[in-house]
């Protein structure tokens, strides 16, 4: 089996390196302004290019680990250079800024199919090339292909997890970056590990809140995708987001930052998407929207941990959007969704569950319509 990586980042070259014996050719492409990553030898079956056309030849699976700003241009050159049974995997952690899409369903966008899957977890690129231990999870609507590519790609170091929540994982992915730099600025600023601990586990509340009202399912971000993610970033002293987060409390500016940096922070970009993702569908995300005003330039990272502190009013529609997701699935029962295996393929009545949801959201209304006219 052929395969082929786009992105020669740090990322990118570690995944090359610990897939490397699953595949009897693997291609590794990089953009030719961009120089290949040389501190850890590539096997012998790794070729790489900056031909693209080369890298997709006879390439039955194609791994996407570019840089989120750059993903649609990329698949959108993809089409015409890759066959129809092609399976496509996104390691890209970021959210479109434009759009607000997730990087699957950008590749649904461009390229016209369903055989989309995303890989995310625990993984420090640096480790992973090293062949050090790790666990990340492989994930699908289509629970054939996320098996699938489970098997296909697991062995050595490298153990995989099939996961059928697409959405909560690529959440997971793109959001526990902001929370990493939030960790670097409670570090910079000598906060100490109670601030730390009590961080991850609010931000923790906060992207689960939002995959929840995005459609996707709590336990996956309780599991090596969202937690699992999120501690190693927050903690890591090898996490770019982090060390942002550090530069930012000491006081260097985001431009200067960034500037200095070889690789991508994906969540200097992420912060913004994020907090119109949370407007969107009516989220409440108070440690994302801090962190956009940090990186919008707008208010001291000092500033920011003072107003986190002071007591927040819960607004009657904060749980509005996930009880109204939950409205949407109930409501869906009598149709089947495309990507239910044909067994599970029936007509449901609505459950007692579901109409105690529709009770819930008309009670939310009323609160909601007293709570703007005391405003």
């Amino acid at each position: 089996m052929n395969a082929a990586i786009i992105g020669a980042g740090s990322w990118g070259t570690a995944l090359s390196i610990v897939l490397a014996p699953r595949f009897r050719h693997l291609s590794l492409w990089a953009h030719e302004n961009v120089a290949f990553a040389t501190e850890f030898p590539l096997p012998k079956n790794v070729a790489p290019t900056f031909s693209l056309a080369q890298a997709l030849a006879g390439a039955e699976i194609v791994i996407g680990v570019m840089p989120s700003r750059f993903a649609r241009g990329l698949y959108r050159q993809m089409k015409p250079l890759v066959g129809p049974g092609t399976s496509f995997i996104s390691a890209t952690k970021g959210i479109e800024q434009d759009t607000l899409l997730r990087m699957s369903q950008v590749i649904h966008q461009e390229l016209d199919t369903d055989e989309i899957a995303v890989l995310s977890g625990p993984s420090f690129a640096r480790e992973v090339a090293q062949m050090q231990p790790v666990a990340i999870v492989v994930s699908s609507e289509s629970q054939t292909l996320a098996d699938r590519l489970q098997q296909t790609l697991s062995g050595g170091s490298l153990r995989l997890y099939a996961n059928y929540d697409p959405i909560g994982v690529e959440i997971g992915a793109a959001l526990k970056n902001v929370m990493a730099i939030a960790a670097g600025i409670c570090h910079g600023l000598g906060l100490g590990s109670n601030a730390v601990a009590a961080l991850i586990t609010r931000g923790l509340a906060e992207i689960t809140r939002l995959a929840i009202a995005m459609g996707g399912q709590a336990r996956t971000l309780a599991g090596l995708a969202g937690l699992g993610d999120l501690v190693l970033t927050c903690t890591g002293d090898l996490s770019r987001n982090r060390s942002v987060g550090i530069e930012l409390a000491r006081g260097r500016s985001l431009p200067e930052i960034v500037g200095s940096m070889k690789m991508i922070a994906e969540g200097v970009e992420t912060t913004g998407a994020a907090v119109r993702l949370a407007r969107k569908f009516q989220v409440d995300m108070p440690i994302t929207e801090q962190m956009a005003l940090i990186i919008e330039g707008r208010r001291k990272p000092q500033e920011a941990i003072r107003h986190s502190q002071r007591p927040r009013r819960n607004h009657p529609g904060d749980g509005r959007a996930s009880l109204h997701r939950l409205q949407h699935q109930c409501g869906e029962l009598a149709q089947p969704a495309a990507s239910v295996r044909p067994l599970a393929r029936r007509t449901k009545p609505k459950t007692a569950a579901c109409e105690e949801v529709d009770r819930l959201i008309g009670v939310l209304e009323i609160a909601d319509r007293l709570y703007s006219r005391r405003s």
